[in-house]
């Protein structure tokens, strides 16, 4: 069973989205309802990602479903704190760039 937790706070301006563990295909429908939800909840979201250990594109699936679905309600989803092969994996994919909010990383 893959290890995995999610939790929202408020944030200056929004909700943030904490996620930990490994986001992969066991979690896929947590990770989606979750981040539908905050996006759902508030016109901006940061997805902060620091304590993420592992990524596949179920993962990065997600993350893309929540940006466009924030885009249709006029709001942005962004991306905090990826590291190692995380980060990696969003950087080959655009994910990074397509999520990153200006003037940060």
């Amino acid at each position: 069973m893959a290890r995995f937790a999610a939790t929202t706070s408020d944030d200056v301006g929004g909700l943030r989205v904490f996620l930990k563990g490994d986001c992969d295909l066991a979690v896929r429908e947590e990770l989606v309802a979750t981040l539908l939800a905050a996006v759902g909840r508030s016109a901006e979201v940061t997805v902060d990602l620091a304590e993420v250990d592992f990524l596949d594109s179920s993962g990065v699936h997600g993350l893309v479903a929540a940006h466009r679905a924030a885009l249709e309600r006029g709001g942005h989803l962004y991306l905090e704190n990826p590291t190692g092969s995380v980060a990696t994996v969003l950087d080959l994919t655009g994910v990074r760039a397509l999520l990153r909010r200006e003037g940060r990383e």
